[in-house]
């Protein structure tokens, strides 16, 4: 028998089993009607189309109010890291103090092997075998597992762009030091001309030295995407192994695995999926895991087992654990409704900024081009200090993006939780400040 204090304040005596009972209770009682009262605004919409669904007000007041969030501070920085909805806090929560109750026991007993069943669960949804995917606390340590697992020689080229991002082109610069391998960046316009353009790019930029391809699914400066399975495709005909950043993609915009056909993918759950922070996954293909060394050491007996590459010493199980609650809200509102919701609150701002003096839109319309990510150059204003302007006079949250001579411009990347309000005022308080010109920033 086990003695457990429950949030109630009483001290209960039970069983394994009756732990599990309990548990499922709390699970109930701390997510309240949360999940069936979206599904049942779900099913008032009759099958409504995604694209109608999207300018639909009644419903993602349904969706908003399911989050804890500062209705003070309008957040446009949701690329960065996404609040989660209640139920996957409470579930976290839930977790967290089951695992308190005895560590040795809880954690690593009782919660650890559940860790299959996240593992299930992405798999599912990334639409791959589980033995392909192994749990990781973010998109960097994912893809740097890859990137410093792989075997490459002195002189062996790695092609990427300019913007993929900062993190990823350091872990290849290292390389580049230690192992004497190229790294080759090329640039290209924003936006891009056409997905045709950025492929036919990175293949013109091949040499018979290129081992590996590092491109971003979609970028996190201006949200472009890529055409991943055309430059896997065309890679794998040349011998070239494919490593896709999907830090900003996975639970932005519907596709599987078979869309991409990579070698392998690193993704974040702390962004699009709402997942907690700290939370990720890797992908390798089947065939390709023996030959990738893992970032922390691991017996030779894990040699071709996905596993290996989660042996980072002990970790929180009440973050990973509660990857599935984020999996099944992401799923109860659908990925392509919560695309075309991020699409339309994109469309928005742009429609009112686009054409003012001295706007440049860095991101692109078309929706196999762009999705809820979109950066907006201002001429004549320094951005850093138009963004610590917005925060500290208007309490509108954005990131600055500044691309040297390029180009520079602010990003603005709302959620499903983002009101109508907040979009507009954040387009209103540009108009404003455009209109007064950069000589505004001064009262900051």
């Amino acid at each position: 028998m086990l003695a457990m204090l429950w949030p109630d304040g009483l001290l209960y005596g039970m069983d394994r089993r009756d732990l599990f009972r309990a548990a499922g209770i709390a699970a109930v009682a701390f997510s309240g009607d949360a999940l069936p009262r979206l599904q049942a605004a779900l099913a008032a919409q009759g099958g409504k189309p995604a694209d109608s669904l999207a300018v639909d007000e009644d419903f993602w007041f349904q969706v908003r109010h399911m989050f804890t969030v500062d209705r003070n501070i309008i957040n446009l920085n949701n690329g960065g890291v996404s609040p989660s909805p209640k139920i996957v806090m409470e579930s976290e929560k839930r977790y967290l103090e089951i695992s308190n109750m005895g560590p040795a026991h809880f954690m690593w007993k009782i919660l650890g092997p559940e860790l299959e069943s996240v593992r299930r669960r992405l798999a599912q949804s990334f639409g791959c075998d589980p033995e392909e995917i192994a749990i990781t606390r973010n998109a960097s340590e994912a893809l740097e597992i890859v990137q410093l697992g792989m075997t490459l020689n002195r002189g062996d080229e790695v092609l990427t762009t300019n913007q993929d991002y900062g993190r990823m082109l350091t872990t290849w610069n290292q390389r580049e030091r230690r192992d004497g391998i190229v790294l080759k960046q090329i640039s290209f316009p924003v936006p891009a001309p056409s997905l045709d353009y950025l492929a036919e790019l990175i293949e013109k930029a091949i040499t018979p030295k290129t081992k590996v391809i590092h491109i971003c699914q979609i970028t996190n400066l201006t949200g472009q995407i890529f055409p991943v399975k055309k430059i896997a495709q065309m890679a794998r005909a040349r011998g070239i192994e494919v490593v896709v950043d999907g830090a900003h993609a996975f639970g932005q915009f519907p596709f599987k695995r078979d869309d991409l056909d990579c070698d392998y993918y690193g993704t974040s759950l702390h962004k699009w999926i709402l997942a907690p922070v700290g939370t990720g996954f890797l992908y390798v293909k089947r065939d390709k895991i023996k030959k990738i060394w893992p970032l922390m050491a691991a017996p030779e007996s894990m040699a071709d087992n996905i596993r290996k590459f989660e042996e980072i010493g002990t970790h929180p199980a009440s973050q990973r654990n509660t990857i599935t609650e984020a999996l099944t809200f992401h799923e109860s509102i659908g990925v392509e409704r919560k695309a075309a919701r991020l699409r339309y609150l994109r469309k928005r701002w742009t429609m009112r900024l686009k054409d003012l003096p001295g706007v440049t839109m860095h991101t692109s319309d078309d929706p196999e081009m762009s999705c809820g990510i979109g950066t907006v150059g201002f001429k004549g204003f320094d951005i850093p200090k138009l963004a610590e302007y917005l925060m500290e006079k208007h309490k509108i949250m954005v990131v600055p993006i500044v691309r040297g001579k390029e180009y520079a411009g602010l990003r603005i990347t709302p959620n499903v939780y983002t009101t109508l309000e907040e979009v507009d005022t954040f387009a209103s308080t540009m108009e404003g400040i455009v209109k007064k010109g950069p000589e505004v920033l001064g009262l900051a």
